[in-house]
């Protein structure tokens, strides 16, 4: 009976073994996507009141934990039986990424920037409505980085059993929301970090003058997050591009992977844009003659 209890206590230390080793070559593979994640979703759980930052950021790490609980296990099934559908799907979630960041762009370049009240007085006019939109926007991208973190992640496992995949994947899941939307928190509440640094030290200490740091540094990290988000969404969406469509392998081989990338995004952002809005213009017309 003791053999037995020993057989299966190695039995489950071997497969942890497995697991760790999986898990942190499946991390490294997913770190690109991972720091893309970040600066996308640090970018949208910005601009809320300060009051309602840290629920909004809950009600955001919420659905973030339910994409993965959804994605994981579809994106097994499909790999096993259905790999093209798994293509099929990244794509159309490319576009929809690609379509974000040039949207972002078009709204920079030919629309008026709102000034600090002008968006602080937007906000309490708007209310629950504007923060359950953006709260469902930031969940429906996480929703699709999501997709290609775990694929990318199930890849790096595909030769080790079904058991050391599940867990690896699901661990490299869980890792992703924790650590992303773990550190987007401690950057949303820089600012009351330093207050309170600033509070409760001496007026010319060093802790003072880091809490004047955090204070002062957080409005640029959040104008620095938007750049960022908005670049990382076209690197993300051009990398789909690039990745699962097979005549854009050898798109542009001269310039770096990056710029190909980049270029695609941006050129399948517009080809989106485009058309949703055409799509917009003649809903609009019909509502019109209706």
């Amino acid at each position: 009976m003791a053999s037995g209890i020993f057989a299966v206590l190695d039995d489950v230390a071997a497969l942890m073994d497995d697991v760790a080793v999986a898990s942190k070559i499946a991390t490294k593979k997913t770190a690109g996507i991972l720091g893309d994640d970040l600066a996308v979703n640090a970018e949208k759980a910005t601009g809320f009141l300060a009051s309602r930052e840290l629920p909004v950021l809950w009600a955001i790490t919420k659905g973030s934990l339910l994409n993965k609980l959804i994605i994981v296990p579809i994106a097994l099934l499909l790999t096993a039986f259905t790999p093209l559908i798994i293509k099929i799907i990244l794509v159309l979630g490319g576009c929809y990424l690609a379509y974000e960041g040039v949207e972002k762009i078009y709204e920079f370049l030919f629309h008026r920037s709102k000034k600090g009240d002008e968006v602080i007085e937007e906000v309490k006019q708007s209310g629950p409505e504007l923060e359950k939109t953006k709260i469902k926007a930031a969940i429906t991208t996480d929703f699709i980085l999501s997709i290609e973190i775990v694929i990318i992640a199930l890849g790096s496992v595909m030769g080790k059993s079904l058991t050391v995949q599940i867990i690896t994947v699901s661990v490299v899941a869980l890792l992703a929301t924790v650590g992303v939307y773990g550190f987007v928190a401690l950057i949303v509440r820089m600012d009351d970090i330093g207050f309170r640094l600033i509070k409760y030290s001496d007026e010319k200490g060093a802790l003072t003058l880091m809490g004047k740091v955090l204070v002062k540094s957080l409005p640029i990290i959040i104008k620095l997050l938007g750049f960022i988000g908005t670049f990382a969404l076209l690197l993300v969406s051009g990398g789909i591009f690039v990745h699962n469509i097979e005549f854009l392998h050898h798109f542009l081989e001269g310039p770096p992977l990056i710029i190909r990338e980049l270029l695609l995004g941006i050129a399948g952002g517009i080809i989106v844009l485009v058309v949703v809005s055409g799509m917009k213009k003649v809903l609009k017309l019909m509502k019109k003659d209706a």
